[in-house]
């Protein structure tokens, strides 16, 4: 079409003079009912899905997937940075973060810019910006990429969350290697079963990660989990690197986790690796595990793998220290059924005293984990105090009750209830003796809380902090 095109938009109200508006159907709102405000504020030309009823006075294209269509405009309008750049992409139910966050240490220590997208924030060369999403928008993603170029960044980490899966966010990207973490419940309440979870998660390799230009690519998958060893089977070998406790290319031995952190030797393609960090938890081993993969397939050295591991000392809000340790109170994001028990089976294997958990579940959530949650709080745990965590516009009590009724089923006398999350965690770090430890999950590195459609400031290592001084405990 003989049409200039100044710019691309899929929000109505950001529309500029000049733009092409793609009209994309969300979860909330159709991008087809703004059509004509669009054109309004200055749209030259609309990509729809469905052709209005009446004749416009700019171009209109029909699509059938206006997501995917938004991609592979928002790719090319930005000239395809991913062309230029190293990508890793990660994905799986847990362990996105702080994998993300040790793939961005060893590349550092590498000697290569950086960019990170991710839950926490996103980061360019270390600066920090906001995260509205953990994957943003097509178009925003390309516009990103774009400025991480810009700013000389070689090299981008990024978690790719099912949502952004199922909506094409990430087409037209051109990764360099994907990672598959592992594979439990969560988000069912968008995509209604574990199949179709699966099913989003598996894009990412079956059609995102074999489309893309990149030669080797690699495809990482953590052979311990039962769901991802069957599916690395479909993989072609030749793309892959697996890793697991004693199996897999990425290996490790002489393991030693305590509440200090970890030490172990990693075998890998590239040869072995020592590690000392103070990460704590098994789980955090995968997660360097697979950050390791990484780091060997793009060529990393071991010493440079090494040196970037050991300098990474904390993630925000995951497994993160509070005080001196006299109790440990740790602070983590564990908002899932299988999060939730692999922290506290940790800590009970770790702990020489008793274990308290602070947790609750979100409002307008995937309701089918609070039960589940309530049972393995009260199993994995010595006392857990069940409270509120970001219950938007659902009656916080309510919440508590469906978690409850998990509870009841092990132990009634291992919960208490206490709504006010404030509270709770002063309950639990004055109930906790000189060598017990406080887990306080859910919400980790978010400094707000939800109730109904107002953010309120809160942040859970701060409470904490608060609760420590009041008992008398070390800062």
């Amino acid at each position: 079409m003989d049409t200039a095109i100044e710019d691309v938009s899929y929000h109505s109200n950001q529309v500029k003079k000049g733009d092409l508006f793609v009209a994309i159907p969300g979860t909330k709102r159709d991008g087809h009912h703004y059509i004509t405000e669009s054109i309004t504020r200055g749209a030259r030309a609309v990509i729809v899905e469905h052709l209005p009823p009446e004749p416009l006075d700019v171009p209109v294209v029909a699509v059938a997937d206006a997501r995917k269509a938004l991609a592979q405009i928002s790719a090319a309008f930005f000239a395809h940075p991913s062309r230029e750049l190293r990508l890793v992409g990660i994905t799986g139910t847990n362990g996105k973060t702080t994998s993300s966050y040790v793939v961005e240490s060893i590349l550092r220590a590498a000697g290569r810019a950086v960019g990170v997208i991710g839950t926490i924030n996103y980061r360019i060369k270390g600066k920090k910006r906001p995260a509205p999403t953990t994957t943003p928008q097509s178009y925003d993603l390309q516009r990103l990429l774009r400025e991480m170029i810009a700013d000389g960044v070689q090299d981008v980490v990024m978690e790719v969350s099912s949502h952004a899966l199922d909506q094409g966010r990430v087409r037209g990207c051109h990764f360099d290697v994907g990672v598959f973490t592992n594979l439990s419940p969560e988000h069912l309440d968008y995509h209604e079963d574990m199949d179709r979870y699966f099913a989003a998660k598996k894009r990412f390799f079956q059609e995102i990660l074999v489309e893309t230009e990149k030669d080797p690519w690699w495809a990482i998958i953590n052979l311990d989990d039962p769901l991802l060893r069957a599916f690395q089977e479909e993989l072609s070998p030749l793309r892959g690197m697996t890793y697991g406790l004693d199996r897999g290319e990425v290996r490790a031995s002489n393991r030693e986790v305590t509440l200090q952190g970890i030490r172990a030797t990693l075998t890998t393609p590239a040869g072995t690796v020592d590690i000392q960090t103070p990460l704590i938890g098994e789980y955090n081993l995968y997660n360097i595990m697979a950050a390791t993969a990484v780091g060997v397939s793009l060529g990393v050295n071991p010493d440079d793998i090494q040196q970037g591991i050991e300098a990474l000392s904390q993630v925000p809000g995951r497994m993160e220290r509070v005080g001196a340790g006299n109790p440990w109170i740790l602070v983590d994001y564990a908002h899932t059924p299988d999060a939730l028990r692999k922290t506290l089976k940790d800590l009970k294997r770790l702990a020489t005293g008793k274990v308290l958990v602070v947790f609750g579940c979100g409002g307008d959530r995937d309701k089918s984990k609070r039960a589940p949650m309530g049972r393995i709080a009260a199993q994995w745990s010595d006392l857990a105090i069940i409270t509120s965590d970001n219950p938007r516009s659902e009656e916080p009590l309510k919440i508590i009750e469906e978690i409850e009724k998990g509870a009841r089923e092990i132990c009634p006398q291992h919960y208490h209830v206490n709504p006010d999350r404030r509270e709770a965690i002063k309950q639990a770090v004055a109930l906790a003796g000189p060598r017990d430890i406080v887990l306080i999950t859910g919400k980790g590195h978010e400094d707000y809380q939800i109730i109904g459609e107002e953010r309120f400031p809160f942040d859970d290592r701060e409470e904490a902090r608060k609760a420590l001084a009041q008992r008398g405990g070390g800062q």
